[in-house]
């Protein structure tokens, strides 16, 4: 029996199918467009009076390094490893200090907020834990507002009772001759198991009217804060007073002290924060 010959060619299908089939019902959602990211870190006292980093683990930007810190001290350097946070993207850094360990953390560059194709905010959380006795120094250079951009930022902190946490945050609104984008940040910080400090802010197209106001930034394109939280203010607190004419400092309602401070680009706001940290920080 001789084999039956195939057709050259299948003949062309008639009609049109569809770009896309429709999504079943009950079928699971695409996933949210954007890059999710998580750096974790954590700090343990080795009992020679020195500081071991028994997690050290980033992923996508987030990428950490071991660096030097003070006497005690544990370093880790956060290095961009490409740009973010975009539109979209939701960047998180958790770090834990245990009982009598010390922490230094910092970033290699400032971070740029930038838009996304589809127009969705971007998030950044940081979550850092303290132990007794513990103490974290948290300095990432400046974040920096590009125009058409949207990001959340959320910094938490909780301090067991006798921890000593210095945190600074510096905001920059725009690059040189260029309008922000819309920034929002949050600092929650929680003295055991109680509020110590809550504070949000928005600034660019899309917050609150007045937020450049005579009542607000009043035209300046950089702000910041420094956050200092040490048992022995609760002997002899700090007193709320000037720092210049754009800087204050407030005594809160524990052992710690916060100091506000506007400036008109990120070199002078990081002058007036560098003042008080000298003064203040120990």
């Amino acid at each position: 029996m001789s084999p039956t010959a195939l057709p050259e060619a299948l003949p062309a299908p008639t009609g049109t199918l569809p770009e896309a089939l429709p999504t079943p019902a009950g079928a699971p959602a695409a996933p949210p467009a954007g890059l999710r990211a998580t750096a974790r870190i954590a700090a343990a006292a080795d009992g020679r009076g020195s500081t071991a980093l028994p997690l050290l683990a980033g992923e996508g930007p987030l990428a950490l390094r071991r660096t030097r810190g003070g006497p005690g001290e544990a370093g880790v350097m956060l290095v961009g490893a490409m740009s973010a946070p975009l539109g979209g993207d939701h960047l998180r850094i958790e770090a834990t200090a245990g009982p009598g360990a010390r922490l230094v953390l910092r970033s290699a560059a400032a971070t740029l907020a930038l838009p996304g194709r589809h127009g969705e905010p971007a998030r950044y959380d940081v979550r850092l834990r303290l132990g007794d006795g513990a103490a974290v120094r948290w300095l990432p250079e400046p974040l920096v507002s590009v125009r058409g951009s949207d990001l959340r930022v959320h910094t938490r902190a909780e301090l067991a009772p006798t921890a000593r946490l210095l945190l600074r945050e510096e905001q920059v609104l725009g690059r040189t001759g260029e309008a922000p984008g819309l920034l929002r940040a949050r600092l929650t910080v929680t003295r055991d198991g109680r509020p110590l400090l809550e504070q949000e802010l928005a600034c660019g197209p899309g917050a609150p009217a007045g937020w450049d106001g005579p009542a607000g930034l009043a035209g300046h394109r950089a702000l910041g804060q420094l956050l200092v939280v040490d048992p022995e203010f609760a002997k002899a607190p700090p007193r709320a007073g000037m720092l210049g004419e754009f800087a204050a400092l407030t005594p809160l309602a524990g052992p710690a002290v916060l100091v506000t401070a506007l400036a008109p680009d990120a070199l002078r706001l990081r002058e007036l924060l560098d003042a008080a940290c000298a003064a203040y920080g120990r």
